[in-house]
């Protein structure tokens, strides 16, 4: 079934809900977890199901997520018909941007008359799972499916936060409503309702009528909004219970859209027992890994610095130059000098936090230089006045702001 499928990961979302994070950058290609990029999740899913012949569909800001798949995702022969490369907006229909999820695969349509697949994938490109996608199709093939949408088990109580799949005994989709504020719950189990997850299995054939009738109506031109609610009592439409393979209690897919989501993602993976495992050999997160040195811890018992990392990750060039990180995510080549302290923060590549400064609950995006002694995440109603704050008090720092102390103390 892999080289009878065809994959497309939906790469252009805007991320407005992710702004500064994406004022330069296309939301998949928002760094997280220390070495990776969010995309690298949906990826690396595709590679451990064996399903290597990828389309990612760019549009907003994507000189970094091509740069990013150009580096990381380039390691396939195309000779055997493996690969997974960008395609931007070809406007063969029309001089348009994509409109929606549904009219990105319409204007793609050439591109699935030249690979001829049986099946399509379509794939969201900013989401945290670990899902085997053979899986899937095998029960999109059993049911002799048109459709297959991909379901994950929330509390009802949740349900209004998604889109919500009703479904009968045989798991046969009857009913979509978008964030309803009444959900319906699975038959027999009251207090569960299914969401859907971005994940689409069509039959090509299938695929193509759809978004060709939805490109000639007044619509969003989505899937979820749109073709969903038109289609699934016309075509054998079924949802996929997830299958997860982080291997942990409770079943791990995160839809981080908001800074707020983004954020406890990145805290899921510092815990004891993490809620988002890493270190499964069995199920690889692949990404670009930077040439850089081992993490680096200085200890200077004469001169009072002790560079200490508890509950945290820290990837590789990290210099821990005397001070203290707790409950954090720190990305390639951050340095933390001497009695600084780092607490439940997420910095990116080349952040400096500087002599004796403190970071608290804060997101510190590339090459941020914190000047000594400088407060980060203690006085909110200060950090209002230079960044943004989330509503849960997370304090959000760009790239690109002034270096000098007078910035950061006035």
């Amino acid at each position: 079934m892999p080289k009878q499928t065809l994959v497309i990961v939906l790469g252009g979302g805007q991320g407005e809900r992710l702004y500064p994070l994406t004022r330069d950058r296309a939301k998949p290609a928002v760094p997280f977890g220390g070495c990776y990029r969010i995309i690298d999740f949906t990826l690396s899913n595709c590679v451990n199901s064996g399903l290597r012949r990828v389309y990612v569909l760019t549009q907003y800001k994507s000189f970094s997520l091509d740069r990013h798949l150009r580096l990381a995702w380039t390691r396939f022969s195309e000779e055997i018909g493996e690969f997974i490369v960008p395609m931007p907006p070809q406007q063969r229909i029309g001089e348009r941007w994509y409109l929606g999820t549904a009219d990105a695969i319409f204007q793609n349509i050439y591109t699935l008359e030249q690979e001829r697949p049986e099946y399509v994938l379509v794939l969201a490109g900013d989401h945290i799972y670990k899902m085997n996608y053979l899986t899937m199709l095998d029960q999109h093939k059993a049911k002799r499916a048109d459709i297959t949408v991909a379901c994950v088990e929330v509390p009802i109580a949740e349900g209004p936060r998604f889109g919500v799949v009703s479904v009968d005994e045989m798991m046969r989709i009857v009913g979509f409503e978008e964030k309803p504020a009444n959900p319906k719950p699975v038959p027999g189990r009251p207090d569960v309702c299914l969401a859907s997850m971005g994940v689409y299995a069509f039959n090509t054939h299938a695929l193509v009528q759809l978004v060709t009738e939805d490109a000639k109506r007044d619509s969003t031109h989505d899937f979820g909004r749109d073709i969903l609610p038109r289609v699934m009592r016309e075509r054998p439409t079924y949802a996929y219970l997830f299958q997860d393979e982080n291997r942990k209690a409770i079943k791990y897919w995160r839809d981080i859209g908001t800074l707020d989501a983004y954020y406890q993602a990145n805290m899921d993976l510092v815990a004891v027992d993490p809620l988002f495992n890493l270190y499964d050999t069995a199920w690889p997160i692949r990404t670009n890994l930077k040439q850089r040195p081992p993490a680096k811890f200085v200890f200077d018992e004469d001169g009072g610095r002790r560079g200490i990392a508890v509950d945290s990750i820290v990837s590789q060039g990290c210099i821990i130059a005397g001070g203290s990180v707790a409950r954090s995510v720190l990305s390639t080549s951050v340095r933390v000098e001497a009695h600084a302290r780092v607490e439940e923060s997420i910095l990116m590549d080349d952040v400096t936090v500087g002599i004796g400064a403190h970071v608290r609950r804060a997101i510190v995006d590339k090459a941020v230089v914190i000047p000594p002694r400088a407060r980060v995440g203690w006085d909110l109603a200060a950090d209002r006045k230079k960044f943004t704050v989330t509503e849960s008090g997370i304090v959000v720092i760009p790239k690109g702001v002034p270096r000098g102390e007078e910035f950061w103390r006035a």
